[in-house]
């Protein structure tokens, strides 16, 4: 039986995914001039800061130093709270209130599994902070797709990963769930999540009435 639903935040539950990496474009167009195209994005979300940027520089072949490192990604760090300093309800995604309320119904334990150290605040802002058991501090961790992360939340309850599910938007967050052993719930495409047991389109998107047959282990995996 499930017993814990552990959450990714950004493109899961609002829409910060957005803002993270127009940080990023707004960092590297100021550094070396360059236009950072879309397609990069895919490969930055669900990973740590410097795995971001790891992935922005190798991109396009730029070339520097760690301590230069350290100093663009405190810079993005920077531009990104300023993006999301507004935040409010109003930035929840459609259907992660009902969600959640579900879970609750069902005595599922709820927990934060992001990449993200700015978590806590932006649940505090979108006003769902109340909801959690738990949020994992990414900062000691290897960022996604190593584990670390969602085996950490559920050694937090002493539970199995037959007894949990991870909720994913990106390629990295998804591997992370399955390199746990775990059940992954894709939000986004079939074609870019494929390692996900099952994808929706959104957190709206999802069937409660499948939920509870999946909580209770009654369910058979379609295409």
């Amino acid at each position: 039986m499930i017993k814990l639903f552990i959450f990714d935040l950004d493109g899961v539950l609002a829409s910060t995914s957005d803002e993270h990496f127009t940080a990023w474009k707004e960092v590297i167009k100021d550094r070396f001039n360059i236009d950072v195209e879309d397609y990069v994005e895919e490969f930055t979300k669900g990973v740590s800061r410097m795995d971001s940027l790891n992935e922005i520089l190798d991109a396009y072949d730029l070339k520097v130093s760690d301590s230069d490192k350290e100093r663009l990604a405190y810079i993005k760090n920077e531009k990104y709270k300023e993006l999301i300093s507004k935040f409010n309800k109003t930035n929840l995604f459609n259907g992660v209130k009902e969600l959640f309320e579900f879970l609750k119904s069902k005595n599922i334990l709820i927990a934060l599994g992001s990449a993200s150290k700015n978590g806590p605040a932006l649940l505090k802002s979108l006003g769902i902070e109340d909801y959690f058991d738990f949020v994992v501090d990414p900062g000691p961790l290897q960022s996604k797709p190593h584990p670390d992360i969602f085996i950490s939340a559920m050694n937090h309850f002493l539970l199995n990963p037959g007894e949990c599910i991870g909720i994913e938007d990106a390629i990295s967050g998804v591997k992370a769930i399955k390199s746990a052993h775990m059940l992954a719930i894709g939000i986004g495409k079939k074609n870019i999540l494929k390692e996900a047991d099952f994808v929706y389109d959104s957190i709206e998107s999802i069937d409660f009435s499948f939920l509870e047959k999946l909580i209770k282990d009654n369910y058979e995996k379609t295409d």
